[in-house]
Order: C-alpha cells, then structure tokens, then sequence
C-alpha cells in the first residue's frame, strides 16, 4: 500500500465518519404517553395498521394546550368493520377505514417546541388521548415497535399491558425501519385494556442534512475503493 493511497483512505475515511456522525438525528424529543414534542420541526407519517373496536372512531392530532380544535385528521372508520363482529370487529384501511389524503400513511409536521397529543374520538364513547394526563390518569394508549407490539397483539389475552402499560409508555420515531407503534383502548367493553382498538404507526422522516450526509458518506468510500483499485 502506497503512502499517497494510505493517506486518500485515511482522509475518505474520516470523512465519512465525520459526516455520518453529525448527519446523526440527536435533536430532544419525547414520543409517548407524556406528551408529543420535538425540538425542531419534524415530520412523521402515520400509517394505518388495524383496528378492533364495534365504535365507529377517528384519529386527530391536537395541540395540547388547545383540545377543541384539531390541527390534522389522519384516519376515520366509515363503518364500525370490515364485516361485523367478525375478527373481533377487524377494520383494515380501504374497506372500514379511510383517511384525510385516501392513502394509508399519512404525513403530519409536528412544530418545535409544541406539545402535540393524538386524539382518538368515538362519538357518544367520548375520546381518549395518547397523553394519559388528559384521560384524567388512566393511559389509554401503549407505544413500543411494531414487533414488540403485533407479537402481544396477535394473541387473545393481553395481561400484559394490564399488569405493566407503563412499560410501553413511549417509543423512538427515528427508529429505522418502523418507527414506533401506537395502540389505544377506546374505553369501550367495560375499559378491557386490551390495546387493539385503533393501531397506527408513527415513523420520523429523516432530516434532508441526514440523507445528504449518508449519500456523500457512501461517495466518500465508492472514492476510496477507486483510489486503491488504481493503485
């Protein structure tokens, strides 16, 4: 190995580092049953996974500090379920569900420094909110990843989110891939807790200085590669 290409590689390498480091997501954030906040704006989409509830609900963002007026509409049941009661009141997106855009995910701009809270609203069931201090205490909303949180789903009982929810209490958007989950229990049935009522997915869009500094990290290498092939 040459000096000239040792030094090309040295230099391409901590470039990359360098760029890879600060290109990194590290902004404050909390995503969970505290509250929704970011410290620079942040979008995140939604996307519909499933729901299983006989209520009719929507899903709304909302200021938390103003819960009469909702700043988005992401997702509404245009019936109570794909068909009746079956699968335990199953809705899927394009039969009982639909949204504000007619697509599955959904985009919202979350603004910095704004405390932010999704509102599930069931008619004459009253509405229930992501932050459990609105639902006078109670959390009605779990949030963990989607494998953590389909694997307890999938199955009948759900001890437990009843005897811990405070252990899926909030979650990292800026996972890649999937985000985090989010699943509420709308109160109905005597308040079962079982956390399948309404389920959506929430994953942070990354930064454009992220993609920029993971594209020109990725040229940094391919150059470096070049330089030993001539070599």
């Amino acid at each position: 190995m040459n000096a000239q290409f040792l030094a090309t590689l040295t230099a391409a390498a901590a470039t990359t580092v360098a760029i890879a480091s600060a290109s990194a997501p590290a902004q404050a954030f909390q995503f969970g049953a505290n509250g929704l906040q970011f410290d620079t704006d942040t979008t995140v989409n939604f996307t519909f996974v499933e729901s299983h509830g006989s209520y009719q609900s929507a899903l709304k963002i909302f200021e938390a500090g103003n819960l009469g007026n909702a700043v988005a509409s992401l997702f509404n049941e245009v019936k109570q379920s794909d068909d009746q009661w079956n699968n335990e009141w199953k809705g899927t997106f394009g039969n009982a569900v639909a949204s504000s855009t007619g697509k599955q995910t959904v985009a919202f701009t979350f603004k910095g420094g704004v405390n932010y809270v999704l509102g599930l609203l069931s008619g004459e069931n009253g509405t229930v909110y992501s932050t459990s201090g609105l639902n006078s205490g109670s959390q009605q909303a779990v949030f963990a990843s989607p494998s953590t949180l389909l694997a307890i789903l999938n199955k009948e009982s759900t001890n437990a989110f009843k005897e811990n929810p405070n252990g899926f209490a909030s979650g990292n958007p800026f996972t890649s891939p999937g985000g985090v989950m989010i699943a509420f229990d709308d109160r109905g049935n005597g308040n079962d807790t079982d956390f399948q009522d309404f389920i959506v997915q929430a994953e942070a869009v990354p930064e454009p200085l992220t993609m920029g500094g993971i594209a020109l990290a990725g040229a940094g290498l391919a150059y470096a590669r070049r330089q030993r092939q001539r070599a």
